[in-house]
């Protein structure tokens, strides 16, 4: 019996926790895969982290490696030592990475190393703001990767012009096949906007944790007085991240008239989206799950890599031009992008996927 290619799969934030869910169930479900899970640690409190594995059924990572904390440098650096460990203890022969954050740089850092092939959920992306340190991560991640897995058409341009076209595949958008199941076991296990007293399209939800925003006093008072104004309008729920708050209060700024609360589940949160009016964010992924929604959104952001949903008339960056023309985006798929994943990975593995050596 042939064994099965085996897939390590490097997670570390939040957004990669709910594309994980998907995949991984995809992976699960596709004979002559398997997956093997390791959480970097990046996000590692009980809220940001173990709430996501709880509530969409995440099977429990065979790694954690509990790194987090320090400056990009720092943790990328540990996340590569420990990955490149685990990488050798493990010898997978395909390394799944998500997104743009550090823990999908460090595992494309050591699988490159170790000339293991890696497959890039996301590939594509860019706002070309290079000061950003996710926009570095996806460029780099993206010319090592041997399977990029773009979610848009504009994202193969990107890929293009980079003369990166081989290994690119064009799915969907594993966060549309998120979101569809989320919002099913949402309806029925989430109580959250009645427990907040909320009434539908009677609040903005609102989050903020981009270093950009956060990191910069200026740019934090901004967003703050920006979010301060809109709750003059209609009321502004925020779902606090750790840094934000914690930079609020180190830089003695305060929250104004907007009604924080702590982190939330990703079953609330699909909740909050589909009884709130709008959303304000600095969040690539709550921009798209916006529009997944059907919610208007204000990109709290001089730019963004979600460009289609901004030609679209569903998104528009706050210090920007108003909501264009309104229409629907095909290019997210159907709700199967994890299953068209899971089918190229298959069908690499044999034997493509095996062998070792660059792309």
């Amino acid at each position: 019996m042939t064994k099965p290619a085996k897939i390590l799969t490097v997670v570390g934030a939040r957004p990669q926790f709910v594309k994980a869910a998907v995949v991984s169930a995809a992976i699960a479900a596709t004979e002559g895969l398997s997956e093997v899970l390791v959480h970097t640690g990046q996000h590692f409190d009980a809220d940001m982290s173990d709430v996501f594995f709880a509530e969409l059924g995440i099977p429990t990572p065979a790694y954690n490696l509990g790194i987090s904390g320090g400056s990009h440098g720092d943790m990328t650096g540990r996340m590569l030592m420990a990955l490149e460990a685990t990488l050798l203890r493990e010898s997978p022969d395909c390394v799944l990475v998500y997104g743009d954050t550090n823990s999908t740089l460090a595992g494309a850092l050591a699988a490159a190393k170790l000339q293991i092939p890696i497959a890039h959920v996301e590939a594509g992306l860019r706002s070309y703001n290079r000061a950003m340190p996710e926009e570095i991560n996806r460029i780099v991640v993206d010319h090592l990767s041997r399977y990029l897995f773009c979610p848009t058409a504009q994202s193969v341009a990107n890929l293009t012009k980079e003369g990166v076209t081989s290994g690119v595949h064009v799915v969907g958008d594993v966060m549309y096949d998120a979101t569809l199941a989320a919002k099913r076991i949402a309806a029925q296990r989430s109580d959250i906007v009645r427990r907040l007293g909320l009434a539908r399209d009677g609040f903005q939800l609102a989050t903020v944790h981009r270093a950009e925003n956060v990191d910069d006093r200026h740019k934090l008072a901004q967003v703050l007085s920006y979010l301060d104004a809109e709750a003059t309008r209609l009321p502004v729920i925020m779902p606090v991240h750790p840094r934000t708050r914690d930079a609020v209060a180190a830089l003695g700024l305060d929250f104004g008239r907007v009604k924080t609360i702590p982190p939330v589940g990703y079953l609330d949160m699909a909740q909050l989206l589909e009884a709130c009016a709008g959303v304000l964010t600095d969040s690539g992924g709550l921009q798209k799950e916006a529009y997944f929604h059907r919610k208007p959104c204000v990109t709290l952001r001089d730019e963004t890599e979600w460009v289609e949903t901004v030609e679209c008339g569903w998104n528009r960056l706050w210090q920007g031009p108003d909501y264009r023309p309104r229409r629907e985006i095909a290019d997210y798929g159907k709700g199967d992008a994890a299953s068209r994943i899971a089918a190229v990975l298959k069908q690499a593995a044999s034997p493509a996927i095996g062998t070792r050596g660059p792309a």
